[in-house]
């Protein structure tokens, strides 16, 4: 959820200057006497469990660090918090949280809203790969901030037989209450329309092969949940596979839990999260916020926050988390993409929610 910048002239005054010093690192005594006040706080919605602790480290405490600003994170769910900052920002209020943490599809419905800051002034974008530029829409009213693969994470003592190589794999009967989704079915809807026996270039005119496969997967008694959930899940030893982010299995894995994640013969969805700015936040909040955004586009800062989360950012020259350089959910190469599935977010924007609401319709029925 991103924002478009309303004043720029306080911004421009710094960023080349203390902003860029500030989030190279040097003390904050270093910064310019023309900064903007200093909020108390900047709140930062995220995702609960790993995914926060990894921000945590990598951004937030050294944000606070440098600028003495603390970070409140607040785990409303994105989809949750969506409809409260454009409420907010249609209203002229001021929204709820300074920076969301978001998904690039549901943060390009922000922005095509109009309800987001622009970007396109952080010093730091200057070193980024094209994966951090939003695709379709203009300048930079989100910066997606990382790539992620839903894998099919399972655990091999489940799969004595060596990794699933295939996405039915899970209808065998063995596995009926033993597997989890999300709950909206996200990462999960287009390995389901080819699983089914679609095609990818039916999307999304035709995804009934999709619903196929999501009922034949019903029948198995799925649990449904969100990111926390499935780590907890595999640890209390409550499923055997998953279709859920890489990151998850890995949190999982780092706590003793045996488990691994491959990329099955239908392939496995690729995404990208992203940060950004909702409108209307005070002028000098709104300029704090920028740094913030600004300091996890550095190496130093990606590099830490992503280890935690075993995903490839968007700077270049970031080392692969121990064990994931090559891993088909730590992509970097053009080949490494061969087995991954990419749909436009102009075709995700468009049609997840219907997807979505598909999706919970078929799971409840």
């Amino acid at each position: 959820m991103t924002s478009k910048l309303t004043r720029r002239g306080v911004l421009r005054a710094g960023m080349a200057t203390s902003g860029a010093a500030l989030l190279s690192g040097l003390p904050a005594t270093r910064l310019l006497a023309q900064e903007p006040e200093k909020p108390t706080e900047i709140i930062v919605r995220a995702w609960g469990g790993e995914w926060v602790e990894a921000l945590k480290k990598g951004v937030s405490d050294p944000f606070t660090e440098m600028t003495g600003i603390a970070v409140r994170h607040d785990l409303t769910e994105d989809n949750e918090i969506q409809p409260k900052v454009w409420a907010a920002v249609a209203q002229g209020r001021v929204p709820p949280i300074h920076i969301n943490w978001d998904t690039t599809t549901n943060a390009t419905k922000s922005a095509l809203r109009g309800v987001t800051e622009d970007l396109s002034d952080l010093s730091n974008l200057a070193n980024t790969t094209e994966l951090a530029k939003p695709v379709g829409l203009d300048g930079y009213p989100l910066v997606n901030t990382y790539g992620y693969v839903y894998v099919l994470a399972y655990r091999p003592d489940a799969f004595p037989d060596g990794p699933p190589n295939s996405w039915k794999d899970l209808l065998d009967p063995k596995f009926k209450g033993r597997i989890a989704l999300y709950n909206d079915g996200i990462g999960f809807h287009f390995p389901a329309q080819v699983a089914g026996g679609g095609s990818l270039d039916d999307i999304p005119e035709n995804m009934d092969a999709c619903w196929d496969f999501v009922r034949q997967i019903k029948e198995q008694n799925p649990l449904l949940g969100e990111d926390p959930d499935f780590t907890t899940w595999f640890q209390n030893g409550e499923i055997d596979a998953a279709c859920t982010i890489s990151t998850n299995a890995l949190g999982a894995k780092r706590n003793g839990v045996d488990l691994a994640w491959t990329v099955p013969e239908e392939g496995c969805k690729f995404d990208t999260d992203c940060l950004w700015i909702p409108k209307n936040l005070p002028e000098n909040e709104l300029y704090w916020a920028k740094q913030y955004i600004n300091l996890a586009l550095t190496q130093e800062g990606q590099q830490v926050w992503l280890d935690g989360l075993g995903l490839p950012g968007v700077v270049p020259g970031l080392t692969p988390p121990e064990g994931l350089a090559g891993d088909p959910s730590y992509p970097t190469e053009p080949e490494d993409f061969e087995r991954l599935i990419r749909i436009s977010s102009a075709v995700q924007v468009q049609n997840e929610s219907d997807w979505f609401a598909k999706f919970k319709e078929i799971m409840q029925g």
